[in-house]
């Protein structure tokens, strides 16, 4: 028995695909022009006038010598692809793919190269990506639903080079809409992190038509709670729970750690609002005196850190803490740490985008657990008409 060896194997396997390929592909050229000759050119004196022969990249191989058919007057333009295109789109697609998980332009177009034996300079890889921004003006400018029982704010650094290279905010803004599905409804990027910075997002999302939320959960950034209720004075604020434990943390003795935070713990994680004041109000009694900053602290902001005691019991957990925008702020980290610093502001917004779009189709038609239950529902839609009217 003749072994063929596996290398062999491939290539005859290739050949026989592209080959398979360009006939399929001739034949709807051939089409194309009887179709364009009867339909587009009829009763003119143009006429086929043969072909011509160029090279095309499939995904599945090169075709060498493509037989594209052309008309007298030159008028005809196949729909399979663009004048000058060599290739079909699946290697820019994968290039933007690759750019998106945190390659640089100038790794990029190493592998292209060492891959498939084209030469892209990081300068033609960066305007391949470049076609994404035609696309992000129009998605942060997209209208928004008008009805949002939670929105959750958080920013990042990201490394930008202007002159130099500096850490720079991006604020993200995740939404949960009426259906109670979960989606970014918009990233900014630039300058440091402030209360003014969040106020002009806070009036982006509101002028885009996000009017009527129930409530903005965010951490306790000085002015912020100011600038969100300046925006939506009808909606509720909570503080995150979890950062306001770890601010707690370092301040208390290790010998008093663990008593003091089991008896904390049992005041966010009480049976309802009312029962968590009764139990702060024993906490603060038996703390005050050792730890009196801390406790007057969180007595301070205790109407913001028990305001989710006010919705229904079932969507506590998702609102209590920015934990879930924190987690998609932790990915977002991770693609971007490979870049170490971006060459410009556009370069960070190709990236989120991009990011902010692969979350969004995961998330859609997935409803959170809890904001759906009928109960809730009710419960939610009380809120919105109380507040905003039917």
């Amino acid at each position: 028995m003749t072994t063929i060896p596996e290398n062999a194997m491939y290539d005859l396997l290739e050949n026989t695909v592209t080959k398979l390929l360009q006939e399929k592909l001739e034949l709807l050229l051939r089409e194309e022009i009887k179709n364009f000759m009867q339909i587009e050119q009829p009763n003119t004196r143009n006429s086929r006038n043969g072909h011509y022969k160029r090279t095309f990249q499939t995904r599945y191989g090169t075709i060498n010598e493509l037989q594209v058919p052309r008309d007298r007057k030159g008028t005809f333009q196949t729909r399979l692809f663009q004048p000058y295109q060599r290739r079909e789109g699946w290697l820019e697609e994968a290039v933007i793919h690759m750019y998106k998980g945190g390659m640089s332009t100038r790794d990029v177009a190493k592998f292209i190269e060492s891959m498939f034996g084209t030469h892209y300079s990081p300068t033609t890889i960066s305007n391949i990506t470049q076609t994404v921004m035609e696309d992000i003006e129009q998605w942060q400018n997209r209208p928004l639903e008008k009805r949002y029982s939670a929105i959750y704010l958080d920013g990042l650094y990201v490394k930008l080079k202007r002159n130099t290279v500096s850490s720079e905010a991006v604020y993200l803004v995740m939404g949960i809409d009426e259906k109670g599905i979960r989606q970014i409804l918009g990233f900014y990027v630039g300058g440091h992190e402030s209360s003014n910075g969040w106020r002009e997002v806070l009036k982006d999302l509101k002028k885009r038509g996000a009017t009527d939320v129930l409530l903005g959960i965010f951490d306790g950034l000085p002015g912020l709670e100011e600038a969100f209720r300046e925006i939506y004075p009808m909606a509720d604020v909570q503080h995150c729970v979890v950062h306001k434990v770890r601010a707690t943390f370092p301040k208390v003795r290790v010998s008093d750690k663990t008593e003091f935070l089991e008896d904390l713990k049992q005041v966010y994680t009480a049976m309802d609002g009312d029962v968590a004041r009764a139990v702060f109000d024993g906490f603060k009694e038996k703390w005050r005196k050792q730890y009196p900053k801390e406790v007057r602290s969180w007595e301070d902001q205790l109407p913001t850190l028990l305001a989710f005691y006010k919705y229904p019991p079932m969507v506590w957990q998702a609102i209590y803490t920015t934990n879930p925008i924190e987690r998609t702020n932790k990915e977002l980290r991770k693609r971007l740490k490979p870049m170490n610093s971006l060459t410009s502001i556009e370069a960070a917004e190709k990236i989120i985008y991009l990011q902010a779009l692969d979350y969004n189709e995961k998330w859609c038609g997935r409803a959170i657990r809890g904001f759906v239950d009928p109960e809730t529902k009710a419960a939610f839609e009380k809120m919105y008409t109380e507040r905003y009217g039917g």
